[in-house]
């Protein structure tokens, strides 16, 4: 999982792309865009849930810091930390 420790300070938005029923959950960081693959389907915000958790973890913030802006219903995502 990518170290993005730098990136918790309150106020900073994160977009990223979500793949859902992924084979394992992870982050990964290709060129200047953000993936999170998670194994949970997107069915009544679990998979938001579980992207949410995923950064909250990689960003070393508890995952209520971590708030879904735009992107509910969208493979794409922005997130901001409070």
């Amino acid at each position: 999982m990518p170290d993005l420790t730098h990136l918790a300070v309150p106020g900073t938005r994160i977009a990223l792309r979500v793949t859902p029923k992924a084979s394992r959950a992870r982050l990964v960081v290709e060129g200047a865009q953000l993936r999170a693959y998670v194994t949970v389907a997107p069915e009544g915000g679990k998979a938001n849930a579980a992207v949410q958790t995923l950064l909250a973890r990689a960003l070393g913030v508890a995952k209520s810091r971590v708030v879904l802006v735009r992107g509910q219903t969208s493979r794409d995502k922005v997130f901001e930390i409070t």
